[in-house]
């Protein structure tokens, strides 16, 4: 069921791109700044944490930290995780906000999470890109730079599994959007984007891999900070969790199948 979702959803590519232009487009309209309203806001709130951490409390990490300034380490943990925050919370109601357009057109749902995680990939895949630039010259342009674009795809496939199972779960029970936006909010202290891994209690660290964007950041963090390639546990942790969350979506799917547009 899930495989015949994936091939309608890669043949009907050429409309996930139209859609998702749309959607950039209505997330501005009628605004005077455009697309800028797109990049303002992720780019003030790492500006803010800038500010905060690195010029007014001139906060400084340990030796064991890749970076001894605050403000640099922060900036390249924040931005994946606010594109996976990002991605999670639209691709989550995707479905809800299309339940008119579902009920009347025969359309794979698939391709509406697929379309708020690919919206999201277009605002903040050219920031991280950006910082990457920035970033480049600390560790003179290492071939571990490379890592990011794999890195990048993997958080897509897993943003789109888990928003895709979250959209479902939604569309049956409306109590899922507060309680995973609650998670959400919570969700960056359980992973290295305030603090590197070396700093969370040893006996604890097992609960960073609870969040399934937690390796992924690490991994950001050794191409960008470090320039070098990521752990093994980076792509294995992912991969594990990209696994589970298609085994379980599977089951979903089918189970929704014949119930999902009465849920809409």
């Amino acid at each position: 069921m899930l495989c015949s979702e994936i091939k309608a959803l890669w043949q009907a590519r050429s409309l996930v791109w139209v859609l998702t232009k749309r959607e950039l487009s209505a997330r501005h309209a009628g605004s005077v700044a455009g697309m800028v309203w797109l990049y303002l806001p992720p780019l003030m709130t790492i500006a803010a944490y800038y500010l905060v951490f690195e010029i007014v409390f001139s906060m400084r990490l340990g030796q064991q930290a890749p970076v001894q300034s605050v403000g640099a380490y922060l900036i390249v943990g924040a931005l994946p995780w606010m594109a996976f925050c990002d991605a999670i919370s639209r691709s989550m109601s995707s479905l809800i906000d299309a339940g008119g357009l579902l009920q009347k057109n025969p359309l794979p749902p698939a391709l509406f999470p697929a379309r708020a995680v690919l919206a999201s990939a277009v605002v903040f895949g050219p920031l991280i890109g950006l910082v990457a630039l920035a970033y480049s010259p600390m560790h003179r342009w290492a071939p571990a730079m490379i890592a990011l674009l794999p890195l990048a795809a993997l958080q897509i496939v897993l943003c789109w599994a888990i928003g895709y199972l979250l959209a479902l779960l939604a569309a049956a029970l409306r109590d899922v959007l507060a309680a995973v936006g609650f998670i959400l909010s919570i969700g960056i202290y359980l992973s290295p984007v305030l603090f590197p891994v070396t700093m969370f209690p040893p006996d604890w660290r097992w609960v960073l891999w609870l969040n399934p964007v937690a390796p992924l950041i690490g991994g950001y963090q050794s191409v960008l900070l470090s320039g070098s390639w990521p752990a093994l546990s980076t792509w294995t942790v992912t991969l594990t969790w990209i696994v589970l969350t298609v085994l379980l979506l599977e089951t979903v799917v089918k189970r929704s199948r014949d119930q999902l547009v009465d849920w809409l």
